[in-house]
């Protein structure tokens, strides 16, 4: 009975310090242009950008390689629907929060049809019916509520982000009712083991687009902070994010996975 309460104190201290992260994300009032760059902070961001590669270098990417070497493309597939289908609460709340009924309903029709005839959402059934992926999260809400991003920053382990898209990580983090009910209930572990997954996941799904950024660009820093400028606007617009290429060939060479054919956008 106790844990509850104490959950509860914690998330109202936490909405107390996003509200203040919210007032000084404001300092910018309107989302930045795809091609300004607001990074003021390049020298610290480069440096946490530079720890995140190692990270990535010694575990992110050799995990992805597994991932994709030794689970069949529709098992990957079947997977990145059901963390899809987990996320779907927070989408549903966050087209509510923005107004966009239309899209509420598509996205309560999903997460109906998938957890069900999708089988917990390990097949997208809905998108076969003509119920469309899109992807909202909190980050979002704040910037059609005219909340601005801020400067650019590269958080440790997360990555790329920004003031307002940092308080929305949060807010997303505690009000996720799936997160709510494992930690209400005495399964802990799940929320981290749910978090690891998904990164593995994202890691090999991403896998060829981040190689190519890594070997063909000038500056990899820069061409990620733009890719990530240009998602997140189309993301807020909900117009369709810069394409990369998909990761669903199966490969054994772990220092250069078979890479996609086709292009897609990718959608949560």
């Amino acid at each position: 009975m106790t844990k509850p309460v104490t959950q509860k104190s914690l998330m109202k201290k936490l909405g107390g310090i996003a509200a203040v992260a919210v007032i000084l994300s404001g300092c910018a009032s309107q989302p930045e242009a795809v091609d300004e760059v607001n990074d003021p902070l390049e020298g610290v961001n480069r440096a946490v950008y530079g720890f995140n590669e190692l990270v990535d270098t010694w575990f992110m990417r050799p995990a992805a390689t597994l991932y994709r070497a030794f689970l069949p493309p529709p098992v990957q597939e079947g997977i990145h629907n059901m963390l899809s289908n987990l996320s779907t609460p927070i989408v549903l709340l966050n087209d509510i929060l923005q107004g966009e009924g239309e899209r509420a309903l598509n996205t309560a029709s999903r997460f109906a049809i998938n957890t069900t005839v999708g089988v917990l959402g390990f097949n997208d059934a809905a998108e076969d019916m003509g119920f469309k992926r899109h992807s909202e999260d909190f980050g979002q809400t704040l910037a059609v509520w005219g909340v601005g991003d801020g400067p650019y920053i590269v958080l440790p382990i997360f990555g790329p982000s920004s003031p307002r898209d940092t308080v929305g990580l949060v807010v997303d983090y505690f009000t996720d009712p799936i997160n709510a009910w494992a930690n209400n209930t005495n399964r802990d572990g799940f929320p981290t083991g749910r978090s690891v997954v998904s990164a593995v996941d994202t890691r090999a799904y991403y896998y060829d687009a981040l190689e190519d950024i890594k070997k063909n660009s000038l500056d990899p820093y820069v061409a990620m902070r733009s890719f990530y400028m240009q998602r997140r606007q189309a993301e807020i617009m909900n117009s369709d994010a810069p394409k990369v290429k998909a990761a669903p060939s199966l490969s054994f060479d772990f220092e250069a996975p078979a890479p996609g054919d086709e292009e897609i956008t990718e959608a949560r």
